[in-house]
């Protein structure tokens, strides 16, 4: 094992700082980010600023959890592969340790009653926190969108995205894709065939059942996912609830909560379904699936990032897919409120919106409230199921 150089960690300390993030970093990217940030550069000097934030740009513009990509790049830049790979498993693994037991807990066949009012009352807020996703994604993306109508076009993505999550779920990939290969064409027709994005539409369904879904459902999170984390969602429901069956909606929606209310990777709401699909076998997997192509990004990649930030077609690409993936999440938002039950559930939604929507205040916050008022409603007699 190579000696570290000077002011750099060891993989010991590489494993025990990451995991101590892994463990604190309530909040999702943003706040993963001002952790790393805070470790790797105001207090260790490990990673000079300029380059630090050249992180953040590259791994935005890469699919999947970009927080988590920006996790294994630092260990890379720190300690090569051999730092990616430790530090990027303490970053997921102490989140996914406890969102799997508390799947264990929350997708039993009989919980608690107080259980299932905490879940109920949790799940009710999770429309408007994708709501909150969409709405903190457009400012960004609308600022990227200029030239000559450009704005345009940002609108029909958003919408075609919008309505791909709404009316046609399993085809969101299709869509997502479909739409970056547009504004490439719109901007490098003579190179540029559209219908490159047709396979993509193709593999919706291409597996039938059993694990392939589950493979091809945590691929489609880890691997084809652009624009945060919330763009999970739609990629999600459609397969675990409407076609597979693996979970009911009000499960999916827990599932969702659970991802924002544990430490670590919003991504990891994927193990929630692949333990609804195969129990902690399926979990483990669809982690694996969704994580990896994560780690094979940024070590096949961290050497290009910078030929990867200016390059054109990649840039015109994620000015198409990302104002799709905001539709997608904001249509999300639509199907989940319109699968709630209760009188009292809309209640909390709305209460849920105001804090989020419009009082900016803090998500896990709102949803913890929201699943106290759930557990301590169902006691009371609420109806939760």
């Amino acid at each position: 094992m190579a000696e570290p150089g000077v002011g750099q960690p060891t993989l010991p300390t590489i494993a025990r700082e990451w995991g101590r993030i892994g463990c604190i970093g309530f909040g999702g990217p943003p706040a993963h980010i001002a952790l790393l940030r805070r470790l790797c550069v105001q207090d260790r000097g490990w990673i000079d600023a300029a380059e630090f934030e050249d992180g953040i740009a590259a791994t935005n513009l890469l699919p999947g959890p970009a927080s988590t990509q920006l996790a294994i790049f630092c260990a890379w830049r720190l300690r090569g592969a051999r730092g990616a790979v430790i530090g990027g498993l303490s970053f997921i693994v102490p989140g996914l340790v406890v969102i799997l037991a508390l799947a264990a807990l929350f997708l039993a066949g009989h919980p608690p009653l107080a259980i299932r009012g905490a879940a109920a009352g949790a799940g009710a807020a999770v429309a408007a926190v994708a709501a909150q996703a969409a709405s903190a994604l457009v400012p960004t993306s609308w600022r990227r969108a200029h030239r000559p109508r450009q704005h345009l076009r940002w609108v029909a993505y958003a919408l075609a995205g919008a309505l791909a999550a709404i009316a046609i779920g399993p085809f969101v990939v299709a869509v997502l894709v479909a739409a970056g290969f547009v504004e490439v064409a719109f901007r490098h027709a003579p190179r540029l065939d559209v219908r490159r994005a047709i396979p993509f539409a193709v593999g919706s369904h291409v597996a039938t059942g059993g694990l392939a879904a589950l493979a091809w459902t945590a691929i489609k999170v880890g691997a084809l996912s652009y624009g945060g984390g919330f763009v999970i969602i739609p990629l999600m429901r459609s397969d675990a609830v409407d076609h597979y069956h693996w979970m009911t909606n009000a499960q999916f929606l827990n599932a969702v909560a659970l991802g924002q209310v544990t430490p670590g990777p919003v991504v990891q709401t994927v193990a929630v379904v692949g333990y609804a699909a195969g129990g902690i076998g399926g979990g483990l997997l669809a982690a694996a699936i969704a994580f990896g192509p994560s780690f094979l990004f940024v070590m096949a990649g961290g050497p290009r990032f910078d030929r990867l930030r200016t390059n054109l077609r990649v840039q015109a690409f994620l000015d198409g897919a990302g104002p799709a993936a905001i539709g997608a999440i904001a249509g999300s938002a639509v199907v989940l409120a319109a699968e709630l039950s209760h009188a009292w559930q809309i209640a909390i939604l709305v209460a849920a919106a105001i804090w989020l929507l419009i009082l900016r205040r803090g998500v896990v916050l709102a949803l913890v409230a929201a699943g106290v008022v759930g557990a301590v409603g169902a006691v009371a007699g609420l109806p939760v199921s």
